[in-house]
């Protein structure tokens, strides 16, 4: 058996710092890429993107907004993506009326925080429910998200936000994925939480759902070894036998 190379899609304003708590715990790690979006303003230039760069066919994970990246990929090249795994995420467009103006409230009051203050004080404020509550006092991990937000502009911010308000809707993608599919959350992720999840799971034909204990939204950072055993059994599903 070989494995293919693995895609690492990181969500809004994050990088490889999410995925990399992963990696000493997946015992024959695939070839890994992380995935950055640049200055792409919607979830389609971030999948396009994604695609020019990569190899023929690889294995697709996704976080947060990542994970909506992957369901763009898979709309724009299924026949390249031999496995999807969707960390942390959702599916549906915004919604409309008071619920969905409420949601562009919050994302411009953070912008504007970023935009007036920096990007460090928009991403201590964003964390706050972005992570298990006990974990707030966790400092280190607190200080490697919040220097990983510091990396990104808020113009990127501005321009990400534009691809979360604007998002498709993915329940027509998920029911055409006919690939193993890892769809996977913290138990305490708020902002996207495992109901959401369990939905997912019912659209997509493939899909295996995987809820992380004692973990929220950051789930790969917060429970790396699990979400490690997660993904690590979802890449033995999708090996492709050696020839020869």
């Amino acid at each position: 058996m070989r494995n293919l190379p693995l895609l690492l899609v990181p969500g809004l304003m994050c990088d490889h710092t999410v995925w990399e708590p992963l990696y000493p715990h997946i015992s024959d790690m695939p070839t890994c890429t992380v995935v950055d979006h640049g200055p792409a303003d919607s979830l389609e230039q971030m999948a396009r993107q994604l695609l020019q760069d990569a190899p023929p066919q690889f294995l697709l994970a996704g976080h947060s907004m990542g994970a909506r990246v992957v369901l763009e990929a898979w709309r724009l090249a299924p026949q390249r993506i031999a496995g999807v795994a969707l960390l942390d995420t959702g599916y549906l467009p915004k919604s409309s009326g008071p619920a969905g103006e409420e949601e562009v409230r919050k994302r411009l009051n953070l912008l504007r925080i970023a935009q007036e203050q920096g990007v460090r004080v928009m991403a201590r404020e964003w964390v706050q429910g972005m992570v298990h509550p006990d974990r707030l006092n966790d400092h280190a991990l607190i200080e490697r998200i919040l220097t990983m937000f510091e990396r990104k502009s808020a113009d990127i911010f501005a321009k990400q936000i534009q691809a979360l308000i604007h998002r498709p809707d993915g329940s027509a993608v998920l029911q055409s994925i006919h690939v193993p599919t890892l769809i996977l959350c913290g138990q305490q992720d708020t902002w996207a939480p495992p109901a959401q999840h369990a939905a997912m799971q019912q659209l997509a034909p493939h899909a295996t759902l995987a809820l992380i204990d004692d973990a929220g939204h950051m789930a790969p950072m917060e429970r790396p070894s699990h979400v490690a055993q997660a993904m690590q059994q979802w890449m033995a599903q999708c090996a492709v036998p050696t020839v020869g």
